[in-house]
């Protein structure tokens, strides 16, 4: 009995000491007994809710007597708001992508030496509840010191430049087109029917009737008479349309809008006489010259401002781009501002993809996908894609070939979207390893196309257990 008695002793002892170094070793890694400074990945974080005219900054507690303050949005009041993050120790600060206001705070910080995270504003989004600037900027604080915020992609400076050049661009493009819209309105309030003889009234047949009328011309045959020669319709059908009702009020408006157009075409001229300069300043990737076109590239897709775009986007990327299918002057000097020729921000092509917001979407619950459709974006890299894959519809080449055969599945949205992101996956590719683009033609691709159809339906056939044989050629 003793013995029996001293092993069941025994026994319990062994499972207390394992029960109490079990204990131990899950107290061990229990998060609750770690170091405080060892729970958060960003330690000297602060956290800003941009606003208009006031951002309100919080940094973590005890380094000041008070954790939030708020400072005006002028230029002293953002150097004084940097002035106190570095005496509260702060090394790394969040912020929301709020208008454009957040600009002039960013650049501040980034050249004071603080690692500034952009964030997207979806991405700091605040449980339902309580709503203020200060619970904001404390929940963007919190979310950073972990380490839960994706900093916005941010090109380097010269990219940011040559962005700020083209986007003045474009809304002096947009400016100019709306007082066409104001010419195609007081023409046709004088029943002027010019648009419907002359595909664009700004052409050189346009304008130079636009400005006869102005100028006090009311004859007709006279103002058709100064049709370009290479103008499709006649001077009887032009002059058919140019009787019209011509009252002061609508030819007032008329000559406004031209010479509002006119100041306009100016400026664009002038901004890219700017953009041109800046391309001649920036470093050369190589001094060589791009290899020849497979087949001639048109002046007004290759000239701006009496600078060779092919040539100096060749030397500033090593890759000719102009080879590539949809990709001209205009789009890659858009694409060359929005995301620049380097390619180390994006891990892969699929990070790049859904950057642009062109690959397609995941919405799906359990097993059961409810959408795969791209989520809407305003990216003008983007657009610019896009634009380029409208330019495949009648192309005869490979990246046309794929773009009627998605349109005639799944329509023209659908088409425009997957050859949008065929042309960024080859963007990226070209730039990333500094390859060569070669164009197969639209009957390589449909060569190909019907290769792999049919290797499917051998692969389909064989699982069923049937062999698929070609019709043997019938003779009559």
């Amino acid at each position: 009995m003793p013995e029996r008695e001293n092993k069941i002793i025994s026994h319990q002892a062994k499972k207390q000491s394992a029960k109490s170094k079990a204990k131990t070793k899950a107290k061990k890694f229990t998060v609750a007994d770690l170091p405080r400074h060892l729970r958060h990945i960003n330690v000297n974080a602060a956290g800003i809710d941009v606003g208009s005219d006031r951002h309100l900054v919080a940094v973590p507690e005890g380094r000041d007597v008070v954790s939030v303050r708020e400072f005006k949005a002028f230029t002293a009041d953002l150097h004084a708001l940097a002035d106190w993050l570095s005496q509260c120790g702060v090394t790394t600060v969040a912020m929301e992508s709020t208008g454009v206001y957040w600009i002039p705070l960013y650049e501040i910080l980034e050249q004071r030496g603080f690692e500034v995270y952009l964030v997207d504003a979806r991405r700091v989004k605040n449980v339902s509840g309580r709503k203020s600037d200060v619970l904001d900027c404390q929940w963007t604080q919190e979310l950073h010191t972990y380490g839960l915020l994706v900093q916005a992609f941010r090109p380097p400076e010269e990219v940011c430049v040559l962005r700020s050049y083209m986007r003045q661009k474009e809304m002096l493009v947009q400016t100019a087109a709306e007082h066409i819209q104001h010419m195609q309105k007081a023409l046709q309030q004088m029943n002027v029917l010019l648009h419907n003889v002359v595909s664009d009234i700004t052409g050189v047949t346009g304008m130079n009737i636009l400005k006869a009328i102005i100028a006090g011309q009311r004859d007709a045959q006279v103002l058709a008479a100064l049709r370009d020669p290479h103008c499709q319709n006649s001077v009887a059908t032009i002059a058919k349309s140019l009787v019209g009702n011509y009252r002061e009020e609508h030819l007032f408006a008329l000559r406004q809008a031209v010479e509002l157009y006119e100041t306009y075409q100016l400026k664009i001229a002038d901004c890219e006489a700017a953009i041109a300069a800046y391309l001649l300043r920036q470093e050369h990737y190589t001094d060589d010259e791009p290899p020849a076109p497979p087949k001639p590239i048109l002046a007004r897709n290759r000239l701006r401002a009496g600078l060779d775009i092919r040539d100096q986007l060749y030397k500033m990327s090593g890759v000719d781009l102009f080879n590539v299918s949809g990709l001209a002057a205009d789009t890659l000097l858009t694409l060359a501002g929005e995301v620049g020729f380097d390619m180390t921000p994006w891990q892969s092509v699929k990070h790049f993809s859904s950057w642009l917001a062109l690959c397609p979407g995941t919405k799906q619950s359990g097993k059961r996908v409810l959408s795969r459709k791209t989520k809407p974006s305003a990216n003008r890299a983007a657009q610019a894609f896009r634009m380029a894959a409208v330019t495949q519809a009648r192309a005869k080449t490979a990246l046309g070939a794929f773009y009627r055969r998605i349109r005639s599945r799944s329509g023209g949205r659908e088409a425009v979207t997957a050859t949008a992101h065929k042309i960024a996956r080859i963007y990226y590719s070209l730039l990333k390893h500094g390859t060569a683009f070669v164009e197969l033609g639209e009957a390589a691709y449909e060569q190909q196309f019907k290769e792999r159809r049919l290797k499917a339906l051998k692969k389909q056939a064989s699982a069923l257990g049937y062999q698929l044989s070609p019709l043997a050629a019938t003779s009559f």
